[in-house]
């Protein structure tokens, strides 16, 4: 007899326009089995969530017409399975569904696999449901964690898709030099601290004042005149995932030809292939504690609701992560 489990899923109650609010998220009981179905693919895992990553682009998915949909999570096919019913939660960039469980990054445990590269008892992360387990009918696009030593939670952030975003925003994307000026939107992150160890003065902005602090503690901060031949990577855009028709027009582009400024928009997944160069550089800095990476931790998925629309409002302070479980 297969063996079940009563779990908490995360669900979307409806469509939501303007700023998110927690009672647009519920949470919800069902009854799964711990065994992948045998109609299931042989690249089919199933796995024990362990830690949830609350992103921003999460906020464009909770809309019904989505305005940046082509923009987000392109891998995975994650289905949510109750008792009696089989959904296909996602396959490629969409929307989340009315009444489903969301999905985002989030570090968990393999319990049953049908693909012999993933077995039992590894840890990945990548897409997942917001819920306690998750069948995940591809394995493209997940990752096995090799460097088990470090927390776990990291892999939400500066060794996961955050950290990797922002190291191919700086490194491969704005291709930098020593001594350049680098300014960072959102600068209590690692793209800041990228530029510093690289030797480049920086300069950066952020919401509040905790994060100004945090900012200041990890970059140099100085002011100079904007050069000629900058480039400008663009990955997100969070003031705006919350407007219902914005009207903001980018201003000044002439100064794009005037200053011989590139400027470029991308997305991490397309740059997968660089996570093993990324982390080769990234885990001994983190080892050695040239890094400062600061969580701001909601503990149980009770609480991943209040958790993901903080994120709005600036109130978390670090990277957000959703503890599910500790193993």
């Amino acid at each position: 007899m297969v063996e079940e489990a009563s779990i908490k899923q995360v669900i979307l109650k409806d469509y939501v326009k303007g700023f998110a609010k927690e009672s647009d998220l519920i949470l919800k009981n069902s009854i799964v089995k711990l065994k992948i179905p045998n109609q299931c693919s042989n690249d089919a895992v199933l796995v024990k969530n362990l830690y949830l990553s609350c992103d921003p682009y999460m906020r464009g998915r909770m809309a019904k017409t989505d305005r940046i949909s082509t923009c987000l999570i392109p891998y995975g096919k994650l289905t949510v399975i109750t008792k009696n019913v089989e959904f296909l939660k996602h396959e490629g960039p969409n929307v989340f569904f009315v009444n489903m469980t969301i999905t985002g990054y989030g570090v968990a445990k393999i319990v049953d696999s049908s693909n012999p590269d993933f077995k039992k008892g590894d840890l990945i992360w990548g897409l997942t449901g917001w819920e306690e387990y998750s069948l995940i009918k591809s394995t493209q696009g997940l990752f096995k964690i090799q460097n088990a030593d470090l927390p776990l939670s990291y892999y939400t952030g500066i060794l996961g898709m955050p950290g990797h975003t922002a190291y191919i925003g700086f490194y491969e994307i704005c291709s930098p030099k020593k001594g350049e000026y680098v300014f960072v939107s959102a600068a209590s992150g690692a793209v800041g601290q990228f530029a510093k160890l690289f030797g480049c003065y920086v300069v950066g902005s952020a919401g509040s004042k905790d994060k100004k602090e945090l900012m200041f503690r990890v970059a140099l901060i100085r002011l100079k005149e904007e050069k000629f031949n900058g480039r400008i990577a663009v990955c997100g855009m969070i003031s705006q995932y919350n407007l219902e028709d914005p009207d903001e027009g980018t201003r000044n582009l002439l100064c794009l030809v005037t200053k011989r400024i590139r400027m470029e928009g991308f997305l991490v997944f397309d740059y997968y292939n660089l996570y093993p160069k990324f982390l080769e550089m990234m885990v001994p800095l983190v080892k050695q504690g040239k890094i400062t990476y600061i969580e701001d931790v909601a503990q149980g998925l009770e609480n991943a609701p209040n958790a993901l629309v903080g994120l709005f409002s600036g109130r978390n302070v670090g990277k957000q992560v959703v503890v599910v479980a500790r193993e």
